[in-house]
């Protein structure tokens, strides 16, 4: 306010120069933007997230080929997460027509191998909303076991582990304890980054007011910045596009976490999760897609480089994007194959951004 009082006078010639300290130099005010760190989109192969069937490199790359190269050969993203795995299926080792060991037989190392051999990190997401019954299953069964399962695929395929358990009433934290711990064993939390294996994440809530419980449980336990146990978490997709303002409202909430619940849900540290947008939702194709300057990622971007801790962790600014999700999230609607391919949408906004490839060690704090 006195700066603005000051300027007034100026103008109207009733005070002197403005202080040379004032107002900030450019350098300055650049700074304050934190440098994205995760830019990354969820993949749900051609037939709607299930990942039934092989596919040649040559064919997978033709529907998807904005995502290693923008228009000018770099890459529009820095991860990949290959969705989902059954964790039921995991657990059991099945093998059927859309399963191998486990796995879903689309998921091959020659489509890990595409991005990773371009700098990208790809990750296997376990669950998802469809397969939350089969978390259940899952974890009353052998919680410690799927971990060692989930350990060993990330092993065989030199891949991260994301956790997508989307149970909202009485989800079983305890089991979900054992795996985390059984995973751990076999693959140990690595600030550096320099494992993919070890990379661990969890998917929570767009805000605070859904998945309560596992919210609760990731973020005082799972996503502290003095004893990480988890890499990050992503704040999901709400049930449609947000509007800016309404996005930056749900990512707060993670920021300031609730102390009204019982028990409280803590704060998290920005540094500790990202946000998530829609690229194919519906019948229309989205800006997050194909047109960078009028999109929500766009609109968002000041608020994820500059968003100040409130109560856990020491740096401004969350880790960055994530995106739902490539090719054919749905058996209806638009998805991201030619020609709805989102070069002008996330390669704008990988280049815009400054995206890193690869993706660097993350901040911790």
């Amino acid at each position: 306010m006195r700066r603005l009082v000051l300027l007034l006078a100026v103008l109207i010639g009733l005070a002197g120069p403005l202080p040379a300290a004032a107002a900030p130099p450019p350098a300055q005010l650049a700074a304050a933007a934190t440098p994205i760190q995760i830019y990354g989109a969820w993949h749900c192969s051609n037939d709607a997230c299930l990942w039934a069937t092989p596919r040649s490199v040559a064919e997978f790359d033709s529907q998807n080929h904005w995502l290693v190269d923008r228009g000018d050969g770099r890459p529009s993203v820095n991860l990949v997460v290959l969705s989902f795995v059954n964790p039921l299926k995991l657990l059991n080792q099945t093998t059927d027509a859309a399963t191998l060991n486990g796995v879903p037989r689309g998921m091959t190392q020659e489509i890990v191998n595409h991005f990773t051999s371009r700098g990208i990190r790809v990750m296997f997401s376990i669950g998802g909303i469809t397969y939350t019954d089969d978390w259940d299953a899952a974890l009353a069964a052998n919680g410690a076991l799927l971990g060692q399962r989930a350990a060993a695929v990330a092993t065989q395929f030199g891949v991260g582990i994301e956790i997508d358990y989307e149970q909202n009433s009485s989800p079983n934290v305890a089991a979900l304890q054992n795996f985390i711990t059984a995973y751990r064993a076999v693959h140990p939390y690595d600030a550096s980054g320099a494992n993919p294996r070890a990379r661990l994440t969890i998917d929570v809530a767009a805000g605070d007011r859904w998945l309560i419980a596992l919210n609760q449980k990731a973020t005082a336990d799972w996503l502290r910045t003095d004893n990480p146990v988890l890499d990050w978490a992503n704040a999901m997709v709400p049930a449609r596009q947000p509007s800016a303002s309404t996005a930056q409202a749900n990512w707060q909430e993670h920021i300031d976490g609730k102390p009204q619940y019982n028990p409280p849900v803590p704060p998290l540290a920005p540094a500790k999760f990202t946000g998530g947008l829609y690229i194919a939702e519906g019948s229309k194709v989205r800006p997050e897609c194909t047109d960078y300057a009028n999109s929500v990622q766009k609109a968002t971007a000041p608020y994820v480089q500059s968003v100040a801790p409130n109560g856990a962790g020491t740096t401004a600014g969350m880790l960055g994007f994530m995106f739902w999700a490539a090719e054919k999230p749905s058996t209806r609607g638009i998805g991201t194959a030619p020609p709805n391919t989102c070069e002008g949408g996330m390669g704008v906004g990988a280049t815009s951004l400054n995206i890193p490839v690869p993706m660097p060690a993350l901040r911790q704090s």
